[in-house]
């Protein structure tokens, strides 16, 4: 076997996303960079998830579609490690029902919302470590790849947005200077129009 073909996907896409900064790249071209296989997403949410590297996308930025990615800085955030041992992975799977909890999808049974493959599940935050939760039992749950993929979001409710300036309200100002800062970033576009409207 040749050196290169020992290259792991999430290796390659690390190499292609840093080697390409600042440029928008789809999903079929980074399908491709990982050698066509179908676990590409979930290798980009590991470079995200566990390496750090700010990949943006649709949920980070308003000019990006579903299925862009884009990487403008090459340092990395710190990231959390992955704490979660085999015996709590498959205590949460037993406890689940090996049953996706949120669009409940059955483990190895064909998907619902994609039957081009069968239901494969993994254990994720209800909590995200990123606000403070941890990495035991209460706050883990089973997800299929589509859902934790964010594919089959519609399943869940969306808050509104008075429910959302409730708890913005009541957040700290550290808080919402950093929601204003998420938002600006998102809506490059609006925010100029706003601040424009303002001034008129």
């Amino acid at each position: 076997m040749e050196k290169g073909k020992r290259i792991g996907a999430r290796t390659k896409l690390r190499t292609h996303f840093l080697a390409n900064i600042g440029r928008v790249m789809g999903s079929d071209e980074l399908r491709e960079v990982a050698g066509g296989i179908t676990e590409w997403a979930r290798r980009v949410r590991e470079l995200r998830g566990e390496e750090g590297y700010q990949i943006l996308t649709h949920n980070d930025r308003s000019n990006l579609i579903p299925g862009e990615y884009l990487l403008e800085n090459p340092t990395p955030k710190p990231a959390f490690e992955r704490n979660i041992s085999k015996e709590i992975r498959a205590f949460v799977l037993d406890r689940n029902g090996f049953t996706c909890q949120m669009c409940g999808a059955v483990a190895g049974e064909p998907h619902p919302y994609d039957n081009t493959r069968k239901t494969r599940l993994h254990i994720g935050h209800i909590i995200d470590k990123s606000l403070g939760g941890g990495d035991d039992a209460t706050n883990l749950r089973a997800l299929c790849s589509v859902c934790n993929e964010g594919a089959a979001n519609l399943t869940m409710d969306r808050p509104s947005a008075m429910k959302l300036l409730v708890q913005i309200r009541r957040a700290r100002s550290e808080d919402q200077l950093e929601i204003l800062e998420w938002l600006t970033e998102k809506y490059p576009e609006q925010t100029a129009k706003l601040q424009n409207n303002r001034k008129n």
